[in-house]
């Protein structure tokens, strides 16, 4: 057993949970001078931070919830965040069709103000509604990049050419893109890179509390133990946070969590633009249909209280159903099972407000401080677009019990890799296909849109295809895997098709089975030379 942080040897910040909260805490410590190791007990993003919508945005509909003060910090954060990673996040445009049907889920403050001063409308959210909530979700947030809410005739403009031509009037809007599990990744790179400690694969299996800090007990994936003296315990467990903080931790909460699972599907392509739609159906629900990956489109996402165990959710046949139905009322051309490549489904951990459905559970972060003893400060609920507001104000809880430490700098601080203007991808693009002429143009672009500047770095001085080692299908080389394995703790073929990249859609078994195999023999050569 190694032991790190006996007396006068305790790092100031020990974090549980390698999600988008996890991280962006332990960054967030790290950039403030704080000592920080942060211990996942899988891969990095391997549960909610993997399985969102992939969306940095303010939340439409939390307004019918009067979540005012959690819109406009989203709102805020799109941008914010836009220019801090322009590689791995986009901004994206909004169809949202308009139909006299639409209707609230269930009952919500928006639609008890509305059965009262017009109670004709009997649940329907009218147009004008609709209209103002764009207004103003176009104005909340301090928007300066992204373009505004427009009306579309969606019998001239092309977006609606794929939908039922009984739909003729939509607004337009604006969000962004981003790509979930490698914002996770860079976030923990860069924590690393201003000095924590990142343990992936490495459980939590005890804490002691005592009157000056904890010890916390690690069980790595070899089976070796380790201990760690910490001032702070952060409990950033996502799904598993009340678990780690009752049965891990030992220590009691009036806070709960209420998990939720959210379920994907994807198709192949339906419709041949750029632009996203956003669907609301006559029970009230509303579903995304986003481009993806280039040849596919993405659907999502369900509502459903998840009660069985948060660690391999499944789509159900009855959800994926239910998303293809929702779909084909709107395009033209019937969805269907046949058309779904791929399912994921995701646990939010919702913070557990008592709300009647899963839809109206708040989407807002609570911050729980046990500052008994040797502080412990639990992470409920949250959004990804809200994570680094939620981590600086996880450092405002903490921060009284260490003298010195600087002040907020996330804002505007680029991840690695993204240390280029918000409309510098296609010039990125355009001169890595000058320097490395043997890119196909979407293997370049998929390459900027993952590692930025960081691409060449990788590349190397490559002059030809083979000069990148072995070719496993779908541009993915040894070159890039090799990176993944060395910069971004990728350890399995998983690790890199599915949360690095989303190269799974588009290679084999045989070629998924070579790649294993290649990754165990280079961890095996790796560990050697260490």
């Amino acid at each position: 057993m190694s032991v790190i942080g006996q007396k006068g040897a305790q790092v100031d910040v020990f974090v549980i949970g390698g999600g988008i909260n996890g991280c962006g805490i332990a960054r967030d410590a790290a950039g403030r001078g704080l000592s920080v190791v942060l211990a996942e007990m899988h891969d990095l993003a391997s549960a909610t931070s993997s399985a969102s919508t992939k969306l940095f945005h303010g939340g439409l509909r939390y307004l019918e919830y009067f979540e005012v003060r959690l819109v406009r910090e989203a709102l805020h954060e799109r941008e914010t965040l836009l220019r801090a990673m322009p590689h791995i996040s986009w901004p994206m445009r909004f169809v949202l069709p308009y139909h006299r049907d639409m209707r609230f889920e269930g009952e919500t403050p928006t639609s008890r103000i509305l059965s009262l001063v017009m109670p004709w409308m009997r649940g329907r959210r009218p147009a004008w509604l609709i209209r103002l909530g764009l207004f103003l979700y176009d104005h909340l947030g301090g928007r300066r990049i992204l373009p505004g809410t427009t009306t579309v005739d969606l019998r001239k403009d092309r977006a609606g050419a794929p939908l039922n031509p009984k739909f003729e009037k939509a607004f337009e809007y604006s969000d962004c893109w981003v790509q979930d599990s490698r914002l996770v990744v860079l976030n923990a790179r860069d924590a690393e890179a201003r000095g924590a400690r990142i343990l992936t694969r490495a459980r939590v299996v005890s804490a002691e509390r005592g009157a000056d800090g904890w010890l916390v007990q690690i069980r790595h994936e070899d089976g070796g133990d380790e201990q760690i003296a910490a001032r702070v315990v952060v409990n950033a467990g996502g799904p598993w946070v009340e678990q780690v903080l009752k049965q891990t931790l030992r220590q009691n909460s009036p806070a709960g969590v209420r998990l939720v699972r959210g379920s994907h599907i994807v198709t192949r392509r339906l419709y041949d633009h750029d632009k996203c739609y956003f669907f609301q159906g006559e029970d009230g629900r509303i579903i995304f249909a986003i481009p993806y990956e280039g040849d596919f489109t993405l659907i999502g996402t369900t509502d459903k209280d998840h009660h069985d165990d948060p660690a391999n959710p499944r789509c159900s046949d009855e959800e994926a159903d239910y998303l293809c139905a929702f779909a084909s009322r709107y395009f033209r051309r019937p969805v269907t099972r046949d058309d779904v490549v791929w399912t994921y489904s995701g646990v939010r951990p919702l913070y557990d407000d008592g709300a009647k459905s899963a839809t109206a559970a708040t989407r807002d972060y609570v911050l729980a401080l046990d500052d008994r003893a040797a502080p412990l400060l639990s992470v409920f609920g949250g959004k990804i677009t809200t994570y680094r507001r939620l981590a600086e104000h996880a450092l405002e809880k903490i921060l009284p019990f260490f003298r010195g430490a600087g002040g907020h700098w996330t804002a505007g601080v680029s991840l690695p890799g993204g240390d280029f203007p918000v409309d510098g991808v296609a010039r990125l693009t355009a001169e890595l296909r000058a320097r490395y002429p043997f890119l196909t143009e979407p293997w370049a672009e998929r390459m900027v849109r993952a590692y930025g500047t960081e691409t060449a770095a990788i590349l190397g001085q490559a002059q030809v295809l083979s000069d990148l080692g072995q070719d496993f299908g779908a541009t993915l080389t040894e070159a890039e895997v090799r990176w993944l394995m060395v910069r971004e703790y990728a350890r399995s073929a998983e690790d890199v098709i599915w949360r690095r990249s989303k190269l799974g859609l588009r290679l084999g078994a045989d070629q998924v089975a070579a790649l294993e195999q290649w990754m165990a023999t280079a961890e095996a050569g790796m560990a050697e030379a260490v």
